[in-house]
């Protein structure tokens, strides 16, 4: 799937962007849409570490020709691996070489793996490798893989996120109204609508990135950013609310990008306005720091 196109998937890409300068073919990266547990486990979709169009942008980034959505059904489910090979990789895609993880499973319930994927090339003639899985260097028990990095995202660890995937997380969404709390505080906040199923950071104060999409020329500002209820007013609905430093404009409407750099705090409920407050300009203080310029 190759959601968050991190530092173990960059691996094969790099491999198989290398094979296709080789031999004179194009390179392309499969992936499918919606997620195959959304089919086959309704209801157990994973949080998603990227959108199908920032996918698609680190893709490019690498230097891939073809970024190339299948849907995924479940007829598509149900195909034997030999099947999922002859129609979908041979007929449809014309592989010349496929590269992936050693751990890579296909085919109905998930039975074909790399050795039978390496069969399946000598009687249809393509080439087919299996990389190995890419582990950290500092902690050589931890390999870098989507679930590894949701887990950190899940529990706000936004460093360790950033270690593996190369890049820090990112957040993309509409900036839509609030109930303009932040502005009665003197800290007016954008708040951010994104997809359903976005991998958000646990609840806290973060340092962040906050990109203006818009265009071909994207500006980074910078943001103090909340994620989670507003305890101290007694909020229910989750929200992610970004101050964006020494810059006063409406950026309703507009899409950005949230690029968690750093967690600040926990989430907390003050006493008193007075305290958040205070509260507030020593966050905007740690975040500036954090940033710099």
């Amino acid at each position: 799937m190759f959601d968050g196109v991190h530092r173990g998937h960059q691996v094969l890409i790099e491999r198989a962007v290398e094979l296709a300068e080789r031999r004179d073919v194009p390179s392309v990266v499969v992936t499918f849409d919606p997620h195959p547990a959304e089919v086959v486990r309704p209801g157990s979709h994973p949080a998603q570490l990227t959108t199908l169009r920032r996918k698609a942008e680190l893709v490019e980034e690498l230097g891939v020709d073809v970024f190339c959505v299948l849907p995924f059904t479940a007829e598509t489910s149900k195909m034997p691996g030999d099947e999922f090979v002859h129609e979908i990789l041979v007929e449809r895609l014309h592989v010349a070489a496929v590269v992936v993880g050693e751990n890579f499973r296909f085919g109905h319930r998930a039975q074909g793996d790399v050795d039978l994927l390496t069969q399946l090339g000598n009687r249809f003639g393509f080439v087919a490798e299996g990389a190995k899985l890419l582990t950290s260097a500092t902690n050589g028990e931890i390999t870098f893989s989507s679930t590894y990095i949701r887990a950190c995202v899940d529990a706000g660890d936004v460093v360790a996120a950033q270690a593996a995937l190369g890049r820090p997380h990112r957040l993309e969404g509409i900036v839509v109204r609030g109930d303009g709390r932040g502005h009665e505080l003197g800290f007016p906040t954008a708040n951010l609508s994104t997809p359903r199923y976005t991998a958000v950071p646990a609840d806290g104060v973060y340092a962040c990135r906050f990109i203006l999409l818009a265009g071909s020329g994207q500006r980074s500002l910078r943001a103090a950013v909340s994620v989670g209820t507003n305890p101290t007013f007694s909020g229910r609905e989750r929200r992610v609310e970004a101050f964006v430093l020494d810059v006063d404009e409406d950026f309703y409407g507009q899409r950005v990008g949230l690029d968690f750099v750093a967690r600040l705090r926990d989430m907390e409920r003050f006493d008193s306005v007075d305290g958040l407050i205070t509260q507030m300009h020593a966050d905007v203080d740690n975040a500036r720091r954090l940033l710099g310029d």
